[in-house]
């Protein structure tokens, strides 16, 4: 048969189509553990952490915790969604790995990256409002900085920002990758 395919023959192309989307697969995978990764540590430090200061004598202290803003405890709360989300779409990532053809699963992916994304950002951008005031203050609003006294509690807000912020790249990364991954075929 000229310029067609006979039965049980497949094409180069699809060949090749079928092992660069099993390659974006296992690169999904991989892209899905590290920002779990990095969600779940960003919600355990930012929701550890806690720094009490004595004044004038050890009875009378101030303390600083995460639960004292609830934008901090939206934080925590959103990481958690998004750590909970991203483990339980491993399966469908690892279904892309064995099926790479599989078409409706990866647009059901790229729907609920999208949420979890625009949640995460929500988050983070938020609770980097708060940490920017905690350094820097507003004298015209008579916030203070309290980050000069306030120093563990200060670095473990912003420490747990980075790992929100890489879950933030790695989840447009992960959009891109299904889209590529969808239009190949």
């Amino acid at each position: 048969m000229k310029g067609g395919l006979e039965a049980g023959e497949t094409s180069k192309a699809t060949i090749g189509s079928r092992s660069a989307n099993r390659g974006l697969g296992i690169l999904d995978l991989v892209f899905r553990v590290v920002a779990g990764l990095a969600t779940l540590a960003s919600a355990i430090a930012m929701g550890t952490t806690n720094e009490t200061l004595p004044f004038f004598t050890q009875f009378i202290r101030f303390r600083a915790e995460y639960s004292d803003l609830p934008t901090f405890t939206f934080f925590v709360v959103a990481n958690a969604i998004v750590t909970g989300y991203l483990v339980l779409s491993l399966a469908l990532s690892i279904i892309h790995i064995i099926r790479s053809g599989a078409k409706g699963t990866r647009i059901f992916l790229i729907i609920l990256d999208m949420v979890a994304l625009g949640l995460l950002t929500a988050a983070a951008s938020a609770a980097a409002a708060i940490v920017y005031l905690a350094h820097k203050g507003n004298t015209s609003a008579n916030w203070f900085a309290i980050c000069q006294q306030f120093n563990s509690f200060c670095e473990r807000t912003s420490g747990s920002l980075i790992g929100s912020f890489v879950a933030m790249v790695l989840f447009i990364l992960l959009i891109l990758m299904s889209a590529v991954a969808i239009s190949r075929r």
